[in-house]
Parts: structure tokens; sequence; C-alpha cells
């Protein structure tokens, strides 16, 4: 019997199944399984090996990093891998499937028993759903911890320095915001704070400056400093307070101390404790960070977190994309062998994070809002695939 023959002898029995699914929707998703499985092992491996192992291996010889945190930090970093590849995975294993079903003219005998090419990709798009439900879960929960211990063993083990890592040189302003006569509102700084360490619980050879209506009024030096919750305040030990006069700033009065609290905000011993790279962080951790970045007024971070914020919420629907237009072109009468449907992939791939970054470095320098630096590829790519389905399905 032939494959059309077959096809329409059992389209009745693949009109009804169990679970909302029918049994056309199993046997697709089906087919699609194992493919896109062996994908995610394959793609994940891949990016561990070409992104790390160098790396490490450097480290190893370089800076004598042990063998056995950086088997800890390789094995740290699959789950980011894994989730750089879950995309990439529904994309080749639609291709794949489809474009079987297309030259063994399954294809060809779905569309005789009238399923357009719409009904045909829905299992697709089930699946990428579902596949893009588990790379948000999987970035949220997995992934920026992963990445987090991974880079605390690097600065641990071998002193790495870390850009995010507000372990050393750590400045924070205190703005407050002053009404004009005029009605509109300036921005003035309030306090500076400087410490030159900090190892999580203590800073180390502090400076703060504090101003009162534009004028400085106080200089305090300290050895360390420490925030105290209990009485909401900052104990600073081994120290010098410096008092000085207006208009012109001279010292009217210098008190040592061994101990003395002042009422700086929490907000510098949290900028310093919570500061990560924006893929250390997930949406809630990078959310509360961004909040005291904007208290303490550095534009670049700033704009820089909520472009990453936007980025962390948009990446997974990737999934749903590809699988479509992997569906779609995979459908196609011509036959895609296994080795053209891989070289289809790679190129879609890396159009879409070409245009991913040059569109989210718009949004950096801020000729895009975060939103739309972060979201235009996938309406793109998303406004693509609809459109080659429209047009493949007449």
């Amino acid at each position: 019997m032939s494959v059309i023959k077959l096809v329409k002898s059992r389209y009745k029995e693949w009109k009804v199944g169990k679970y909302g699914l029918s049994l056309l929707d199993r046997y697709i998703i089906g087919q699609i399984l194992p493919s896109f499985l062996f994908s995610v092992g394959l793609f994940a491996s891949l990016g561990v090996a070409v992104g790390n192992l160098s790396d490490l291996a450097n480290k190893i010889i370089d800076s004598n990093l042990p063998i056995r945190e950086a088997l800890e930090i390789l094995l740290l970093k699959v789950p980011e891998f894994v989730s750089y590849a879950l995309p990439v995975s529904i994309l080749l294993s639609t291709l794949l499937t489809y474009g079987r079903f297309s030259s063994d003219s399954e294809t060809i005998a779905f569309r005789s028993c009238g399923i357009s090419l719409y009904r045909l990709v829905i299992p697709a798009l089930v699946m990428s759903l579902i596949v893009t439900g588990i790379t948000f879960l999987f970035n949220e929960l997995v992934v920026p911890a992963a990445n987090f211990r991974a880079t605390a063993i690097l600065v641990k083990s071998i002193k790495a320095e870390q850009n995010f890592w507000q372990n050393k040189d750590i400045f924070y302003p205190n703005y407050e915001i002053n009404t004009l006569a005029d009605g509109s509102t300036e921005r003035i700084l309030k306090s500076l704070f400087y410490a030159k360490e900090f190892d999580g619980k203590e800073m180390k050879s502090l400076t703060i400056l504090t101003w009162l209506k534009q004028e400085l009024r106080e200089i305090v030096i300290s050895d360390s400093a420490s925030w105290n919750p209990e009485k909401n305040n900052w104990d600073f030990f081994n120290g010098t307070q410096y008092l000085l006069t207006l208009p012109d700033s001279s010292y009217e009065r210098t008190i040592p101390f061994k101990h003395k609290t002042f009422s700086l905000p929490k907000e510098v011993f949290e900028f310093a404790s919570q500061a990560r790279d924006p893929y250390e962080m997930n949406i809630i951790q990078a959310s509360q960070y961004l909040h005291l970045l904007q208290l303490g007024g550095d534009e670049k971070k700033v704009r820089m977190f909520q472009v990453r914020i936007q980025q962390k919420i948009s990446f997974p629907f990737v999934c749903l994309i590809f699988g479509l237009i992997g569906a779609t072109f995979g459908s196609l009468p011509q036959q895609m062998g296994r080795g053209t449907s891989f070289g289809f992939c790679v190129s879609i791939v890396f159009l879409y994070y070409l245009l991913s970054f040059l569109i989210g470095s718009l949004g950096l320098i801020g000729v895009l809002t975060p939103v739309l630096a972060a979201w235009i590829p996938n309406l793109m790519g998303l406004s693509l695939g609809a459109w080659l389905l429209w047009r493949f399905n007449g």
C-alpha cells in the first residue's frame, strides 16, 4: 500500500485522540522528540567544549587553577549551554522531521486528505511552546545559580577579576531630588561612598563625603565598616570624622573614633553584596539590583540591566519562532537532507543572533528602548515565520 493510501485509510483514526491531541499530533511530536533530544545533547556538548575547555586549560596552566575546580566549573557551565541548545534543537529537529515527511511523500499524503499546512505545523508549535516554558524556567531557576557558583570558584581559586562583582573599589553616590522655584526638579549629590575592598560582610578602607545644600560638610575616613541590620545603621571602626564649616569648607572640628555609628543608606551594602553579572541573576534579582543602580545614578549600567532583563524575558520565545520556521521550511516539496538541514539551521541561528546583537546594541546606547531592543528580533522572526507559512500553504 502506498503512503498516500495508508494515510487516507488512517486519517479518520488520526482525527480523534486522548488529552486533546489527535493521533496525528502525537505521531508528529513522536517523530520530532528523538531528534530534539539528540540535538540538545549534541549542541550543549559542543558549546561546553568550544566555549570552556580551552579557557579552563589555559587557567590550569597559566593561573594554577586546580583540576578539581576546573572540572566543577565545566559541569556548572552545562546548564547555560543547554539553555542555548534548546531553541537551536527545536529548529533542527523540526527541519529534519518535516523534511523527512516531505521526502517520503507523507506531506503530500496529508495534504491530499485535506490537511492544510497550518494544521500540520500545529504539533511543532505545541512542542515549541512546551520547550519555551522549559527554557524560561531553566534560565530562571538553574542557569543563574550555576553561573554564579562557577564565577565564585574562579574568584576564590585564582583571584579572577570580575567586572560586575563589587569586591574592590566600590563607589556609590547617593542623590536627593530638589524642587526648584519654577516647579522643575534637579538631582543633587548628597553623599559619596567609597570603599577599597568588600569581603561580603565588611568594607575596608572607607572614605565618605557628605554635602549639605551643595556644600561639602563632612568627611569620614575609616579602616572598616559593616551594616548593622538590628539598628539599621552603619558601624564604623578606627577612623576620623572631619566637620567642615561653610562657605569655605575649612576644618571646624576633627573627631577621632574607635567605633561610631552613621546613618548612611543601606543601599550601599545591598549594591555591593548583590552585584553580579546579569547572567548570574534571575529576573527578580536583576530587577532588584536595577532599582539600586537607579538610586545610584549609573545611567549606563541602568540601561544595560534594563535591556538584559527584557532579553531574559524574550529569549525563551525564540523556541516558538524557530519551531514555526523549521516546520514551514521542512514541509517544502524539495527534499532536504540532514546535511542541508544542519547547514540551514546554522544559517538561521547565525542570522538571528547577529540581528539580536545589533538591535540589542542599539538599546544599550539608548537609540531604542529596552523593550524594543529585546523584542524586535522576535517580532521580525515571528512575522517571517507567519509569512512563510501563509506563502507556502497555497
